[in-house]
């Protein structure tokens, strides 16, 4: 029998109608498959076809790997039977993962090797003795359960390597859709940890985000008849039309999202899987204050017993208490503040103002939190401009991250230059808001400079605050294009330089220093090409220039 593999035919109009048809087409399938093995499998009693991996769970996309286990009780001539199912298979052109064992052989080696019995987790029933497959799930599940604090640090393990090598699939522009962090391989982990019962099953939000990256890895196998996961640029225009999108800028901020999505659960899930595996003493309700109605319970941060939900600044402070105590905001503690928390109107009042700066001033620590809050749909919430960069993807090799992700890791890096400036709020929100314009037609500088007024004044900055920092944003790429670009021996440069950072007369020397830690955050936070000691040099020696042209005077000899 020619197995004929099923597509989504030609992309139709709407994403909605494309991905039905794609996932009609596994389901078709999987059906057809189970049909075509059963009709292969002879012997009788005691012999049965099982699926694991993708076709145990019905996924198998045309690049795919059928995974088949045949199980037997120690039956003799077993050999013949397999290879009455193995060799048609093959003679089909799929890709075959194949094994013979008993239930006990099957076990053991569930016990012995983790892939194996992540597959084994989700064993189905394919044709044959259903009671063999029966006896086979339950015994591998009974495994798992008994021994999961040890099962689970290893997997814990395995997915921190697995990050390491794949990086992570929100900010990568050419990602492996399965293998990345966030991608499908880690939702088949959470499946895992929650067939130890110490967690629950990964959400809707979840299951959505996996059903979306599934869709995207079978119209890449669709589109370039390969098995490969890995969506490379060149194919990523082919891949979006297939699944009915705009362009590759929206199968990009798709895939974004949905990756988050998955990184953040399973963030939450591998805390609460350390625990388990520590052996960690309970604690009971010790809750230990963090902040102005936040506690820490558990590892992570709550809010206070009697905490002001109509406080416009709870949101703000609390999530800066987490963030400056170094620990995770709790997933219910966050959804509850975007459900009922009240949150501050422009102008900001200044305690929600220095409760965002203390949030960026934490640094690295604030990342996980600002996520947290993106997540929840609070950040668009608090500053509304921010959804036009929200997973906006930046299509060049410099770029480490997605517009956002940016933003908040130069944020982050610019905490550590705090001291070297007069006004670390303003470098810190500058930092946040130096890219805002890339959501924008035209150049990004310019349209930045607007919405960074705008913004400033909604945070309740100052009249002359804000103009700084428009002109912070305006000029963000001034000493770095000019220190690279020009020649910083010519006085001409120097004042050039000089006319820009005036623009708010009386804040010059002001404006300078901010423009040149942020210059640092912002190389540091695009990535290794973008920054080094080179360019390092020449940004710290135009700025020592412009300072001495500031003062009145030349700058003496470096």
């Amino acid at each position: 029998m020619t197995l004929v593999h099923r597509t989504a035919g030609d992309p139709p109009s709407t994403a909605g109608t494309a991905r039905a048809a794609f996932a009609a087409a596994r389901a078709a399938r999987a059906g057809e498959l189970d049909h075509w093995l059963a009709t292969l499998l002879t012997g009788g009693a005691d012999v049965a076809l099982a699926a694991v991996g993708s076709h145990a769970r019905r996924e198998l996309t045309p690049g795919g790997d059928l995974d088949l286990v045949l199980l037997h009780r120690g039956r003799a001539g077993v050999a013949g039977i397999a290879d009455r199912v193995w060799y048609p298979v093959w003679d089909s052109g799929l890709r075959l993962d194949h094994s013979v064992r008993t239930v006990d052989e099957a076990r053991t080696v569930a016990r012995e090797d983790m892939k194996a019995a992540l597959g084994l987790l989700s064993v189905r029933h394919v044709a044959g003795d259903r009671a063999l497959v029966d006896e086979l799930r339950a015994a591998v599940l009974a495994d798992w359960r008994a021994d999961a604090r040890a099962r689970l640090a290893e997997l814990a393990r395995m997915c921190r390597d697995r990050w390491e090598n794949r990086g992570e699939l929100a900010f990568l522009l050419e990602p492996d859709l399965k293998e990345a962090r966030g991608g499908l391989r880690d939702v088949h982990a959470m499946q895992a940890v929650a067939a130890s019962w110490m967690a629950s099953a990964p959400d809707a939000r979840v299951k959505a985000a996996h059903d979306l990256i599934l869709d995207v890895r079978h119209a890449l196998h669709d589109v370039t008849g390969r098995s490969a996961d890995r969506l490379v640029l060149q194919e990523q225009e082919a891949v979006a039309r297939a699944l009915g999108m705009l362009d590759a800028n929206v199968l990009q901020r798709s895939i974004a999202e949905a990756a988050r999505t998955i990184t953040y659960a399973g963030d939450h899930l591998w805390r609460r899987v350390e625990r388990f595996t520590a052996r960690r003493a309970a604690r009971g309700a010790e809750r230990r204050p963090v902040g102005d109605g936040a506690v820490e319970h558990e590892g992570e941060v709550v809010l206070a017993r009697g905490a002001d939900l109509g406080d416009p600044a709870l949101v703000p402070r609390v999530a800066a208490a987490a963030a400056q105590a170094g620990l995770p905001l709790s997933p219910a503690t966050v959804a509850r503040l975007a459900e009922r928390a009240a949150l501050p109107e422009p102008p900001w009042p200044a305690e929600a103002r220095d409760a965002l700066v203390a949030l960026l001033g934490a640094g690295p620590a604030a990342i996980g939190v600002w996520e947290a809050l993106d997540q929840a749909g609070l950040i668009v919430r608090l500053l509304p401009d921010w959804e036009r960069v929200r997973n906006r993807p930046q299509r060049n090799p410099v770029h480490r991250f997605t517009v956002d992700r940016h933003l908040v890791e130069a944020a982050a890096g610019a905490a550590a230059l705090t001291r070297e400036v007069a006004r670390p709020d303003l470098l810190l929100v500058g930092a946040l808001l130096h890219d805002i314009g890339k959501g924008w037609p035209g150049d990004h500088s310019v349209s930045g400079a607007v919405v960074a007024r705008d913004l400033g004044a909604g945070l309740g900055f100052p009249e002359g605050d804000v103009e700084v920092l428009e002109t912070v944003v305006r000029h963000h790429l001034l000493l770095p294009e000019t220190a690279t670009r020009r020649d910083i021996d010519d006085p001409a440069t120097v004042r050039s330089v000089v006319a820009a950072v005036s623009a708010v007369p009386g804040r010059e020397r002001e404006i300078l220093e901010l423009l040149a830690a942020l210059a640092i955050a912002d190389g540091n936070a695009t990535g290794p090409a973008a920054w080094g000691g080179w360019k390092a040099g020449l940004v710290a020696e135009l700025t020592r220039r412009v300072a001495a042209a500031l003062s009145g005077g030349t700058p003496p000899p470096a």
